[in-house]
């Protein structure tokens, strides 16, 4: 089964829908894409054994914190996502440099909700495999993000790979970067649950995922 969750914040059901997430980033968001897991589960069309997440930025963001946060997936792929709030902060580019006022509070002033809801500062709860993919070129979320949770997956012996993307900002462009991206993700999570995807597509291209057994 596939969800494709329009959590707390989004468009299209009503302002006091998309006002849900104002102060909320890292709690509703994760709330929600962990009960429409937890539903499928319950319907019977998902294994909770064998619970994948993903998210492109933002939705990135709520992929690590899902993971970090809570105990419902058993794996995940980050694609140019925030792990740390504080570094976001600092390093966005100019039109984005107070986007987060709104949707975690402002900063420095509220400082320890940045540090409670990143990621980066609970990787000791992280046991279950993540995949990391960025764009070496992006402004928004910058590689720096990616590399920090890499290597700090990497000193909890948490399984993982990072792949950059040369010439790629915020979000793939590239059709064979695009291709190679959902690539990864299959065989990743092939690695992850034992099946094998190379079979019906052996083009696919395989990298090393460190810790992995």
């Amino acid at each position: 089964a596939v969800l494709d969750v329009d959590y707390g914040g989004s468009t299209g059901y009503g302002r006091d829908y998309r006002r849900r997430l104002r102060g909320a980033w890292g709690i509703v968001d994760i709330d929600d894409v962990c009960a429409g897991a937890q539903y499928l589960v319950k319907q019977g069309l998902a294994d909770a054994k064998r619970l994948a997440i993903d998210g492109g930025s933002a939705g990135g963001y709520t992929t690590l914190g899902a993971l970090a946060f809570r105990d419902v997936f058993t794996a995940g792929c980050s694609l140019y996502g925030v792990g740390d709030l504080a570094a976001l902060a600092g390093d966005t580019h100019k039109f984005e440099s107070r986007y987060l006022d709104g949707l975690v509070g402002k900063y420095p002033e509220d400082e320890a909700i940045y540090t409670e809801r990143a990621p980066i500062h609970s990787v000791d709860k992280l046991n279950c495999p993540i995949l990391l993919l960025q764009g070496d070129e992006d402004k928004i979320v910058p590689p720096n993000q990616a590399e920090t949770m890499h290597k700090a997956l990497l000193e909890k012996k948490v399984p993982t790979a990072l792949k950059i993307y040369e010439g790629e900002q915020h979000g793939f462009r590239k059709s064979e970067n695009i291709e190679d991206a959902l690539n990864s993700e299959l065989y990743f999570f092939s690695r992850v649950f034992g099946f094998d995807c190379l079979k019906a597509n052996p083009e696919i291209e395989v990298f090393p995922i460190d810790n992995l057994p």
